[in-house]
């Protein structure tokens, strides 16, 4: 082959190189989904809670600002396997910054864990004041101290105290028939899916596999659904 056209067939590749990278990312993304993400539950279309979206986080550097991922938790506040889970959750949620939007529903399984109900209206009684995050926060990374006390309430108002809540419309707001409607639209959203158990992830509506709901599959998903993002962005 003469200097010429060596030349020529490399401009070529360097123009369809662009291509090339976003395709072999498509294809990664596309089998990555099979690998991660359950084909058996049927789809559920439904908004998240803004409120519950977590707060801005500094922005990732490598990834446009519109290209969004929504990350759902249906999570128990007493289930331990949801607290072991937290600090992943809470790590990409500072890593991914306003790439990821991360949502929590509650799915206080009662009948297994006594304190869960009242845990998960703590959190939004909390929200009421707009401290939601710093509430679910305290729960989680304290849940040994409040799961098997016979009035955990007293310890969560205590919580609310050191968050510099109003506590006495903390207690009245656990309460409240807002706060009980937020749960029960949240288990609602759980019965349509067929969830049933927590901790369970949904990436863009799609339900994490039980054996991969774990930190690695966890951001593998993440990283799945963004790729698949990337080329439409940047359109």
């Amino acid at each position: 082959m003469n200097a010429g056209v060596r030349a020529d067939v490399q401009c070529q590749m360097k123009n369809y190189r662009p291509f090339l990278i976003i395709a072999t990312a498509l294809a990664v993304a596309v089998i990555g989904g099979v690998l991660l993400f359950r084909s058996d539950r049927s789809k559920v279309s439904h908004t998240p809670i803004t409120s519950s979206t977590s707060p801005t986080a500094a922005q990732s550097p490598k990834l446009p600002a519109e290209t969004v991922v929504t990350l759902e938790e249906f999570g128990d506040y007493q289930c331990p396997p949801c607290g072991a889970l937290h600090p992943t959750l809470k790590k990409l949620k500072q890593e991914f910054g306003n790439n990821l939007n991360f949502v929590f529903r509650n799915l206080p399984l009662s009948t297994i864990h006594k304190n869960a109900l009242a845990a998960a209206q703590a959190a939004e009684a909390a929200r009421m004041q707009n401290h939601f995050w710093e509430m679910h926060d305290l729960l989680y990374e304290n849940q040994d101290l409040w799961k098997d006390d016979i009035n955990p309430r007293s310890i969560f108002v205590k919580f609310a105290g050191d968050l510099g809540l109003d506590t006495a419309r903390f207690t009245r707001d656990m309460d409240n028939d807002q706060v009980k409607l937020r749960i029960a639209a949240d288990e609602d959203a759980a019965t349509k899916l067929g969830i049933q158990g927590t901790p369970t992830i949904l990436i863009e509506g799609r339900e994490l596999r039980p054996e991969v709901t774990t930190p690695e599959g966890i951001r593998k998903g993440i990283e799945v659904m963004l790729a698949r993002k990337i080329p439409a962005s940047r359109s």
